[in-house]
């Protein structure tokens, strides 16, 4: 039979700790729900909203109210719990400090988020993350100055060490300071852009995804990412296509046979040009143009001069300009010429054509038929 005395100690310990392990169960359980259902239902009403503000508000305090009820509810069981008095106060220190690192990753979020919805209005910005994470980096930084004030650690010695340490910091950081420097110019001087279209000197080209704090990333015609440490691109020899504009002036030569009438030629050329130019976003007051220029050897060429409303844009407008045109000229009987070369052979032979086929004509008697 057990001890009563044991019954007892048993009773009177499970009395004192059932409230608060309640207290510290019951508020887990409800950030819980509050996180799931009633944050769920926060995001919903804020993309209905017309303020984006709001959109950036709830989603940095994700997870934010799961921290801080149960650490409500932990503070709360610590005060009704049988524990001594500097047991009491060590558990609702962790309390607080919690508290302050969840209110410095929020507001980081916050402010962080607010930046790129103001950022992503100004011209030249766009997706730019670099002076996100440099926001982000001073909040976390001031965060934990006050969280170590608030411990009675005292930050005027850290300080000065920093100061006195920021000399070799520099000197073991000195490509990520370069980087980080030459995406703050690159920003700044709006020379490349997120979402301007470049081809750099190295070949590489494509459109500007991101400028990061250490790299750019340039998504290429081909879908893939090409990354480029900012102070790469910031001593590159550079092409913009989207400045001054984004629209442009897209050349592309054709020949016709020297029969053909130039004023039939010019005029089914702008038609065809503006038919596929209609099906394309659109490309500004510019209009399409043919200029003749050249007698050649077997054609007279011209340039055509199409306005396009993008760089990407291009080759999709040459590709149905060159099939649509080919048909149409072929539809009007507007000859396309093959390059056709006449060589005269000394010994009374007939001329050799020299092109797609040549034709040779017999030799001297006795002599056997020459290509030339």
């Amino acid at each position: 039979m057990a001890d009563p005395g044991v019954l007892d100690g048993v009773g009177s310990i499970v009395r004192d700790w059932t409230w608060p392990l309640c207290i510290l169960g019951g508020g887990v359980v409800a950030s819980f729900v509050i996180e799931k259902v009633v944050h769920a239902r926060l995001l919903l009403w804020a993309e209905r909203t017309t303020w984006p503000g709001d959109d950036v508000v709830v989603r940095a305090s994700r997870g934010v109210p799961l921290v801080w009820l149960s650490l409500l509810s932990a503070y709360v069981a610590a005060g009704t719990a049988p524990i001594s008095p500097e047991a009491r106060d060590l558990i609702r220190g962790g309390v607080w400090l919690w508290v302050m690192l969840s209110a410095t990753v929020f507001a980081a979020r916050t402010l962080s988020g607010f930046f790129v919805l103001f950022a992503s209005r100004l011209p030249g910005f766009g997706s730019s993350s670099i002076f996100s994470y440099i926001i982000t980096a001073f909040i976390y930084a001031l965060g934990m100055l006050v969280i170590l004030q608030t411990l009675g650690v005292s930050v005027t010695p850290i300080l000065g060490a920093l100061g006195v340490g920021g000399l070799a910091v520099a000197l073991a950081l000195q490509d990520t300071l370069s980087n980080l420097f030459a995406g703050i110019h690159i920003i700044i001087s709006r020379h490349v852009r997120p979402g301007d279209y470049v081809r750099m000197d190295t070949g590489d080209e494509g459109q500007v995804a991101d400028i990061g704090w250490r790299n750019t990333t340039v998504r290429s015609p081909m879908n893939n990412l090409v990354v480029v440490p900012n102070s790469k691109l910031a001593g590159a020899v550079v092409t913009n296509y989207s400045l001054p504009e984004k629209q442009l002036v897209m050349k592309i030569p054709i020949g016709v046979g020297y029969a053909s009438d130039l004023a039939q030629v010019e005029r089914v050329t702008l038609e065809v040009a503006r038919a596929v130019l209609e099906g394309m976003p659109p490309s500004g007051p510019l209009e399409p143009a043919v200029r003749f220029h050249t007698f050649g050897d077997s054609s007279i060429n011209a340039e055509v001069t199409l306005p396009v409303g993008d760089f990407s844009e291009q080759a999709l407008i040459r590709h149905r300009f060159v099939m649509q045109l080919h048909e149409r000229f072929r539809q009007e009987g507007i000859e396309i010429p093959y390059p056709v070369r006449t060589v005269h052979l000394v010994g009374g032979a007939a001329p050799v054509v020299s092109g797609t086929a040549p034709v040779v004509g017999p030799g001297p008697a006795g002599a056997p038929a020459d290509a030339g």
